[in-house]
């Protein structure tokens, strides 16, 4: 049993929880698009992508090529629902620029106190994991990020053949820490898939946006340890 008593291990969402991107989703978009013929408002995209992801059920895929086809989905659908007029000169060339572009370390940073806040999540002796909806190249941006060491599994659709909202997911991530639920904790920043998700799943749950910082979340994973 970890340092915090009857807590053992914390998982985390990626995306919104423990990293961002450094613009938001809907600029990058729309600069990329500008130099592939269409010319659309940045927060345009960011709502119809936004809609978009939420609609539509996360990739499960572990053939990368499958799970890649699955992102140009989603994008072709966030310029449709932006604007269904948008024509570009070669989508597929704009989707693979776009992709690519997430792929990079530098397009993401730690979210504020990240680190400092996996550090002293350490020094007490839980057990760390990501646990996220994201596709495959996460863990190279994890590791671009220097965060990779930190963790002792990541845990992706594609590699546990389900998604969040799903229990499996969560069981599945467990399974890679030895750690029953009710001595987990989950952060994440989504109300229904991560918050509600976790506990469904019998875990504990943090939503990150009633933290004014990572750097809140030992103290809050302390008053967890506490109830538990």
């Amino acid at each position: 049993m970890g340092a915090r008593g009857a807590l053992e291990a914390v998982l985390f969402d990626a995306a919104g929880t423990l990293i961002e991107p450094r613009e938001p989703v809907g600029e990058i978009y729309a600069r990329l698009a500008r130099s592939h013929g269409v010319a659309l408002p940045p927060e345009r995209l960011q709502d119809a992508f936004a809609r978009v992801l939420r609609s539509t059920a996360p990739s499960v895929e572990a053939d990368p090529a499958r799970e890649r086809e699955w992102w140009r989905g989603i994008v072709r659908a966030t310029f449709r629902a932006a604007d269904g007029r948008a024509r570009f000169r070669d989508f597929d060339a704009y989707f693979d620029a776009l992709f690519e572009r997430f792929a990079a370390p530098d397009a993401w940073r730690v979210r504020p106190g990240g680190r400092p806040a996996l550090a002293a999540l350490r020094a007490r002796g839980l057990r760390l994991a990501v646990l996220s909806n994201f596709d495959q190249r996460l863990p190279g941006l994890l590791a671009g990020l220097g965060l990779a060491a930190e963790f002792e599994a990541v845990v992706i659709p594609a590699v546990a053949g389900a998604a969040k909202p799903d229990p499996r997911i969560f069981a599945f991530a467990l399974r890679q820490l030895g750690v029953s639920a009710e001595r987990a904790v989950y952060v994440g920043d989504d109300a229904e898939q991560d918050v509600r998700a976790a506990r469904a799943a019998g875990l504990w749950a943090i939503d990150v946006g009633s933290l004014d910082s990572l750097a809140e979340l030992p103290a809050r994973v302390d008053a967890l340890a506490a109830r538990a």
